[in-house]
């Protein structure tokens, strides 16, 4: 396979991937997002791909990966986003494999429609409750028991989450969000000890777990310095995990589940660009190969 991978320079996802590649027999190539040049017009729809580092001269084709892989989506404006996400649709439309695939990124990627998505599945979610203006964030706040969580709509590994359970600091925090003109998800805090469930999910099956916990803060990413531990997931963990991936549409997908002091199990997030490199170095796991392994296997089936 030639594989292409949408990574940030000096990415260690790339560079993990790249070693699983090579290791597997197959290729490998970085790729920025701001190097995606598609052009339409009367010979056809075609996108034309630079390789890091080299000038727009040498762009190749996008016809000629096998599998793009998608490791990351850089800030930008509305604009880029969505041109991006165009992007992406269309290499799939024109028979370029997508991994995850540009519907299922745009799910994951806003914790609302992921949350109303796992909710119609089935699956327990907190009580939550999205508004665009403040004074319906405070009757929310007060319908959610004066203890909510307050996310950003679009977000990872814990940035600009809050947890708000003061009145006062309330009404400054959802009229701050209204004036920046974001929309307003609040979600019932969860009390819930200190820890979660990290389960990864990839092609159908549970790869492993990791139980991450945190003495002083609530949020529990590892990026925010909370500790891993290796986890053997139940059986009703394994379930929650593939079917919030399946309700994504998620190929690889890192599912958080965290209990509530009664012991009930809630989807909290499922992370269609999951990081491992805390679940390797906690589980052994070769997290890159098997996901290689995986695409090139599937790929053969198609």
């Amino acid at each position: 396979m030639k594989i292409g991978i949408l990574a940030s320079e000096g990415s260690w996802y790339f560079r993990d991937l790249e070693r699983a590649a090579v290791a597997c027999g197959h290729s490998c190539m970085r790729l920025d997002f701001e190097r995606l040049i598609p052009r339409v017009g009367n010979r056809g729809a075609q996108i034309g791909i630079v390789p890091s580092g080299e000038a727009s001269v040498n762009n190749i084709a996008s016809s000629e990966f096998d599998v793009i892989i998608v490791r990351t989506m850089p800030p930008g404006s509305l604009e880029h986003v969505v041109f991006r996400m165009d992007v992406l649709g269309r290499l799939e439309a024109a028979g370029t494999r997508v991994v995850n695939s540009p519907k299922s990124l745009e799910c994951a990627v806003d914790k609302y429609l992921t949350t109303a998505k796992l909710q119609s599945a089935g699956l327990p979610v907190p009580e939550t409750i999205v508004c665009e203006h403040e004074d319906d964030a405070l009757e929310a706040f007060e319908q959610l028991g004066r203890d909510v969580v307050v996310k950003p709509l679009f977000g990872a590994e814990g940035r600009g989450i809050v947890r708000v359970s003061d009145p006062d600091l309330a009404h400054r925090t959802f009229r701050t969000l209204m004036r920046l003109d974001s929309v307003l998800y609040l979600q019932q805090f969860i009390d819930h000890g200190g820890f979660d469930v990290r389960v990864l999910v990839l092609a159908g099956s549970v790869v492993g777990a990791i139980r991450r916990s945190s003495a002083d803060d609530f949020r529990t990413n590892i990026s925010r310095n909370a500790i891993a531990e290796k986890h053997l997931p139940t059986n009703q963990e394994c379930n929650f995990a593939l079917r919030a991936a399946e309700t994504t549409g998620a190929y690889i997908a890192g599912i958080d589940l965290l209990y509530d002091q009664s012991g009930h199990c809630f989807v909290i997030e499922v992370n269609a660009v999951p990081g491992w490199q805390a679940f390797t170095r906690t589980t052994g796991i070769d997290v890159a190969r098997r996901f290689i392994e995986s695409l090139a296997e599937t790929q053969a089936c198609q």
